[in-house]
């Protein structure tokens, strides 16, 4: 029968092929070396097609011949006369550096591997994810663990090509079974503290309290925007708490009240209270996984910002003092949770290009007493050289080395300049509310640095471990070419910028977990935590022997997610990506182990030993023998014709001596990958998938 028509949208194409796969009009992956290639054993000669390398090479020698220089920063280099690219991670890696008489040797820049995807929404519509997104970097660790294992349960999800949203709760309550008391909303409004420090800081806490006492006696003092307000701060505060009935009625309750107010005519007319209003709402949305919603509500909260002239600090000298202390920390708050959810999605950030040239303008209005103004500014601070990571780092076709040079002196530079009270716990028993946030303050502000050093070093992981990988599988091929295979020194340095950056964020998270000190939901830090967990994930899979430390420290990950799925789709979601991940690493290096055993054993075998309590040789080969009791050990003789009866009677059998007793099925090619309903624990899914490929 002909193969089943495949949707337009579900077509998997490469950008471009290597020779030997164009040569044979076979499907090429896309990665340089191939899956092919690798397969075969001739992963050091997998190049682009001479064709499309000679197209480059024309462009970018115009290009040189403009500026009189062999090529700079922001261009690839030219290919050789063989037409071999640097998109070849062996070639980048093997050729040195070029650079004119008179300048310092540059180092090659490396190709975005990541490409911008279409996810499917909750409603089904297509949505936009650039390519410096987690997720982008999730698809090309799924196609990387498909070329070297086959499919798996994490390179092979039914969900890669949705984006995961839950739906709006129905059924709002109309009103609360008991009214809350003036303790009630304290402890609410300490865990939205906690909840928005170091990203949000829109109201100081007189601001606050007077808001929150409008909700235990009504006052005409307060407008209908800025009751809503009140309303978003419970609602945020009962989200960030330990989910009960009653705090899940109050969050459904007050966001409700909050949300039919905001859009009760209030769009007309541009304030403060408002923008304040809709970036809650953005945060809270982010916490019920609703990242569209609150990319949406993110743009209104800028606009109307970008209305009120907040981005021109110039023009901050027009009003009086207060409000200039007030307007500085809208804006601050606005742009932070901008650039984080934009970052996060990979999409524009609504706030790009609105800086004007007194950038420290916002800082120098800003309150800066008190630790939650001090971890704004400090997020303030590291967000700006976040949107020029992006900027630079992701414009273009290629990510340049000297340019991620600068970007991380940069983010030193700012770290070194951070207040005392950012970088050391407080002189507080952490079981106070005040201690809390003071911690959770301080998390934030150090997993925005950590996740922004990840962003601008992350193409340069991607590009030194596809060389490890492909070395790797040479070496455990042939074990000729893997010497042809070397990684550029600058790029080597900065992959183990992202891996340490990653490592030293989760650490970072565990120890406040330890300290029982997180939130039920905590709706960037999951993200973050991901985004780290991913990296480390990418690194072991590129590894024969465990690092400790990498492995404890996904441990780490993997626990605090777990905790926060009980709260959050989202991170649930999370977990089951990172474990499947864990599961194919595990399998990478038991396939190495194997290869090894087998390989050392070409020659020479053990014959007799006392440790070695194998199966007898009557069981392996599948002699019907009794036992002393008279049960016979195989089924009846009609049942023996089945390839895979028995499998769960084997299960004393070791993982080497079951391949090789199903080495003869190595090639059978199976339609559905993951529906094994006759394989029992005996028999793990994970140990067999790979090796019918």
């Amino acid at each position: 029968m002909p193969r089943p028509k495949v949707h337009p949208a579900n077509r998997l194409r490469a950008y471009e092929a290597c020779s030997a796969c164009r040569s044979t009009k076979k499907r090429c992956s896309g990665t340089f070396p191939c899956s092919k290639c690798i397969r075969l054993g001739r992963a050091d000669t997998c190049v682009p097609c001479p064709r499309v390398a000679a197209q480059r090479s024309t462009a970018n020698t115009r290009a040189s011949s403009n500026s009189n220089v062999a090529y700079d920063s922001g261009r690839r280099p030219p290919t050789n006369a063989a037409g071999r690219a640097d998109s070849d991670p062996s070639y980048q890696a093997s050729e040195p550096s070029r650079s004119t008489v008179d300048t310092q040797p540059m180092s090659p820049e490396t190709l975005h591997m990541t490409h911008p995807r279409m996810l499917r929404n909750l409603r089904g519509e297509r949505v936009y994810v650039g390519k410096a997104a987690s997720l982008s970097f999730l698809q090309l660790v799924r196609d990387t663990v498909s070329q070297y294992i086959g499919p798996s349960q994490f390179s092979h999800n039914v969900k890669s090509e949705d984006m995961l949203e839950t739906e709006t709760p129905h059924g709002t309550p109309p009103t609360l079974e008991s009214s809350l008391d003036s303790y009630q909303l304290l402890q609410y409004y300490q865990a939205y503290s906690s909840a928005t420090s170091g990203f949000i800081y829109v109201l100081s806490s007189a601001e606050a309290m007077e808001v929150l006492d409008a909700l235990v006696e009504p006052s005409t003092r307060l407008n209908r925007t800025e009751m809503a307000v009140a309303d978003m701060i419970i609602a945020i505060g009962a989200q960030a708490t330990k989910r009960t009935s009653s705090t899940e009625q109050v969050e459904r309750f007050f966001f409700s009240r909050a949300q039919r107010s905001a859009f009760d005519g209030m769009l007309e007319n541009p304030s403060l209270t408002l923008i304040q209003l809709f970036l809650l709402m953005s945060f809270y949305m982010l916490g019920a996984c609703r990242r569209n919603a609150a990319f949406m509500y993110l743009g209104v909260a800028v606009r109307a910002a970008v209305a009120l002239g907040l981005h021109l600090t110039e023009l901050a000298d027009a009003v009086p003092s207060p409000e200039q202390h007030r307007r500085a920390r809208v804006w601050m708050s606005v742009y932070n949770l901008d650039l984080l959810v934009s970052s996060i999605l990979g999409r524009p950030a609504a706030t790009a290009a609105l800086r004007s040239g007194a950038d420290d303008g916002p800082i120098r209005y800003a309150l800066l007493e008190g630790h939650m103004s001090m971890g704004l500014v400090a997020s303030y601070g590291v967000s700006r050289i976040l949107e020029e990571i992006i900027s630079s780092m992701y414009s273009k076709e290629g990510a340049s080395a000297e340019t991620a040079d600068s970007l991380l002196a940069r983010l030193k530079q700012w770290s070194d300049s951070l207040p005392g009270p950012l970088v050391e716990p407080p002189d507080l028993d952490f079981d106070e509310p005040a201690a809390r946030t003071h911690i959770i303050n301080n998390l934030h502000v150090a997993c925005i640095y950590h996740f922004a050093v990840i962003t601008v070093t992350r193409p340069f992981l991607v590009s030194v471990l596809g060389v490890r990988l492909a070395r790797l599988h040479s070496d455990s091929t042939d074990g000729a070419s893997g010497g042809l295979l070397h990684e550029e020194a600058a790029h080597s340095n900065l992959a183990t910028a992202c891996i340490d950056s990653a490592l030293y964020m989760i650490q970072t998270c565990s120890e406040v977990h330890r300290s029982d000190l997180l939130l039920g939901n905590m709706c960037i830090l999951k993200a973050f935590v991901f985004a780290a967990a991913l990296v480390l994930g990418f690194s072991m899979f590129s590894r024969k022997e465990a690092e400790p430390s990498h492995e404890q420290a996904y441990g780490e990950a993997l626990e605090i997610l777990r905790v926060l799925s009980e709260q959050s789709a989202q991170a649930a979601h999370y977990y089951d990506i990172l474990s499947c991940l864990g599961n194919a690493v595990t399998e990478q290096r038991r396939r190495f182990v194997q290869h090894s055993r087998q390989t050392k054993g070409r020659y020479v075998s053990k014959l007799f030993s006392l440790d070695d309590r194998r199966p007898s040789l009557e069981v392996q080969s599948g002699l019907d023998t009794p036992l002393s009791n008279g049960i016979s050990t195989m089924p009846p003789e009609d049942s023996i014709s089945d390839p895979w009866a028995g499998i769960q009677r084997l299960g004393f059998m070791d993982a080497l001596e079951m391949d090789a007793a199903f080495s003869g099925l190595d090639g059978m090619q199976l339609p559905v990958w993951d529906s094994f309903p006759f394989v029992g624990e005996a028999f793990p899914l994970q140990s067999r998938v790979g090796d019918v490929t």
